[in-house]
């Protein structure tokens, strides 16, 4: 049976609702048709034109009177680190790296409450539940990899990367707050990065850079970095 083509996908756009990312906002999102089975190469290219996954419902922001959020992403070849990050790799030369199965473990989740509680506290997600934690993480038709990032065994920080057609995919990262100073966030970036290229793929998706946005404009510290504009992707060097 043949899959639908991206392009013939049923798309619906939501109500105005008030925006996660920047107060006082209102934000409406396009979504891809629930109902409507897709794949990895279809994934891969409504990612190219902006759209990103929760769990297994795709997205994208539609809102009329606001362009904030950029789709972003690292053409992996051509980044080097600057020297924050370079102190951040020889920071964590300790932690190790296992790439594991995407699916519930109580460890990991256990660990997401804790970085839910001490990190986004009254932002919509407190209190999270193993089924709900699952829906916003996992689905079955993407082939994704959880990365357990681990100090001496102690499991420090998890990073869920989706596998796409021309590279991967950053969709979240969480730690243990005890480690902060150790920039675990961009450690794992980083260390996606270095994934991204030892696949012999171009580009680590990154989801959406918001300037005005504290929690989303980190991303711009990797460079050079492509935002997309219309419909062309935008090498920044700067």
């Amino acid at each position: 049976m043949n899959q639908p083509n991206p392009k013939n996908l049923a798309f619906f756009i939501t109500t105005p609702h008030p925006c996660s990312y920047l107060e006082e906002k209102e934000a409406v999102t396009l979504f891809a048709d629930p109902d409507v089975s897709i794949n990895t190469q279809q994934y891969s290219k409504l990612i190219t034109y902006g759209f990103r996954r929760s769990g297994t419902h795709i997205y994208r922001p539609r809102c009329p009177q606001c362009v904030a959020c950029v789709p972003i992403r690292i053409p992996v070849n051509d980044f080097k680190p600057n020297r924050s990050q370079r102190r951040v790799l020889n920071l964590n030369t300790d932690i190790e790296i296992i790439p594991v199965a995407a699916e519930f473990s109580q460890e990991h989740f256990e660990l997401y409450q804790r970085y839910i509680e001490t990190r986004h506290p009254g932002g919509g997600m407190d209190n999270p539940e193993p089924d709900k934690y699952s829906e916003f993480l996992i689905s079955p038709w993407i082939d994704s990899t959880f990365y357990e990032f681990r100090l001496n065994s102690t499991l420090v920080a998890v990073a869920i990367s989706d596998h796409l057609a021309d590279g991967l995919s950053a969709v979240y990262t969480f730690f243990h707050p005890d480690y902060a100073n150790r920039s675990l966030g961009t450690f794992s970036i980083l260390k996606e990065i270095e994934e991204t290229k030892n696949q012999s793929l171009p580009y680590l998706y990154l989801g959406y850079w918001i300037q005005e946005c504290d929690k989303m404009s980190y991303k711009s510290n990797f460079r050079p970095y492509e935002a997309l504009s219309g419909s062309q992707w935008v090498k920044n060097q700067t």
